[in-house]
């Protein structure tokens, strides 16, 4: 499969009262198109600073970011990013809330605005359009989220924490949705998240981050002998807690 997105040498210096702050050190992996692939590590470690990086918002101190191919400085229009929040404006429409990137971008045409029709009937929203997002669920407004983040057509999908405000069984049931999405609309995704067991459930690779200043310490290849894998079912396999087993002990900075 064909890098999509290379990450080579990131490092990431903060100035600070008391001094200089190493937050990421020589950062580097590939994230090939079509794959699904987490990014986790110990609290504070630099995460979605990682993440902010790679989508322009945040200058690195050294390093190369490559996006499909070429070398990325500053904002992508390559690049999609879903937040932890889905931060819908609660006095747009549905509709009018998951077309917001193609007015900003100045790629609202009928041919864009035809996909979306398309995502939202796919993905059971149609209906909904002209509802607003006070009036949907938890779930259904993340769903939303991902459609206004994939209506730009981004080669590369960020997710930042994007369950975390969901409670358990929301977010459980969220994740088996979105997945799906990205996976039918073959969305080449990046997630950071502290949760061990949603990174193996919805992931092809699995990157461990040190305590800071964050350093790769380890990739993980994420496999399942099921024929129709998703979020639920993945958990049920004896496979399952020997990820968590294992990445577990590599997040415990005490061992």
């Amino acid at each position: 499969m064909k890098e999509l997105l290379k990450i080579e040498n990131i490092s990431k210096i903060y100035q600070a009262k008391n001094g200089e702050i190493e937050a990421l050190k020589d950062i580097s992996f590939t994230v090939k198109q079509g794959e699904f692939v987490s990014i986790i590590g110990p609290s504070g470690c630099g995460k979605s600073t990682l993440l902010s990086i790679i989508a322009g918002l945040e200058d690195k101190n050294h390093g190369t970011l490559y996006i499909d191919g070429e070398e990325s400085i500053g904002i992508s229009p390559k690049i999609g990013y879903m937040l932890q929040k889905d931060s819908l404006l609660e006095w747009r429409s549905i509709y009018k809330n998951v077309i917001l990137g193609l007015e900003i971008r100045k790629i609202n045409t009928p041919e864009n605005r035809r996909y979306v029709e398309e995502l939202l009937k796919k993905y059971h929203l149609y209906e909904f359009k002209d509802k607003y997002p006070s009036q949907l669920s938890g779930g259904m407004r993340q769903r939303v989220a991902l459609i206004r983040t994939l209506a730009i057509k981004p080669k590369i999908l960020l997710l930042d924490e994007a369950f975390s405000a969901l409670d358990y069984q929301t977010r459980l049931m969220v994740t088996k949705d979105i997945y799906t999405i990205i996976k039918n609309e073959n969305v080449t995704t990046l997630m950071v998240t502290h949760d061990i067991s949603e990174a193996i459930s919805m992931s092809d690779r699995i990157v461990v981050l040190t305590t800071r200043p964050a350093t790769v310490k380890s990739i993980h290849n994420i496999e399942f002998e099921i024929e129709d894998r998703n979020p639920l079912s993945v958990r049920e396999s004896p496979k399952f807690s020997k990820y968590f087993d294992s990445i577990w002990k590599e997040l415990d900075v005490n061992a």
